[in-house]
């Protein structure tokens, strides 16, 4: 059984930035009750607290942050990048743990979006780039798929099933 790699906010667990959740979603329990959801929030897992300043990556690009190009800064600019960083091998080693293939997490976090992110500048403009855990993961071969997703990563869950 293929196990999925899971934002804890999606699950209805109270750890976003500024304390909410998402979800939980039908599919999400679905997969739950089936023992497949290996749940995780990256910003947590690193040692940020909930609730906590929001954050952004200047172009949204989570991928410079793995290089060591560009850090990860709150509304405040202190820099968060450790955290983030932290977050995301977390994640991956959860991945490595569980030979998971496939994760759905949270749109346009600076840790967990997949197709978009904010720009950096607290305006709620949003640009093409992914987070940084999005960004590990992709770049460990797991397919990345968000909450506006959620038949996608069902049809690609059962792609991996039957082969």
């Amino acid at each position: 059984m293929h196990k999925i790699l899971v934002s804890r906010c999606l699950l209805g667990h109270r750890v976003r930035y500024d304390g909410g959740a998402h979800g939980p979603f039908d599919q999400l329990q679905r997969w739950l009750d089936e023992g497949r959801v290996v749940a995780l929030c990256p910003e947590v897992a690193g040692g940020l607290p909930t609730p906590r300043l929001p954050a952004e990556i200047r172009g949204g690009q989570g991928g410079a942050v793995l290089d060591g190009l560009l850090p990860v800064l709150t509304i405040e600019g202190e820099d968060v990048t450790a955290a983030f960083v932290d977050g995301a091998e977390q994640a991956l080693a959860l991945v490595r743990q569980h030979g998971i293939r496939l994760a759905l997490l949270k749109a346009r976090s600076p840790s967990c979006g997949n197709l978009e992110n904010y720009d950096g500048s607290f305006s709620g403009v949003r640009v093409a780039g992914e987070g940084v855990t999005a960004a590990l993961l992709k770049r460990a071969g797991v397919k990345v798929f968000n909450e506006g997703q959620l038949d996608e990563a069902a049809a690609e869950l059962a792609r991996l099933e039957q082969a």
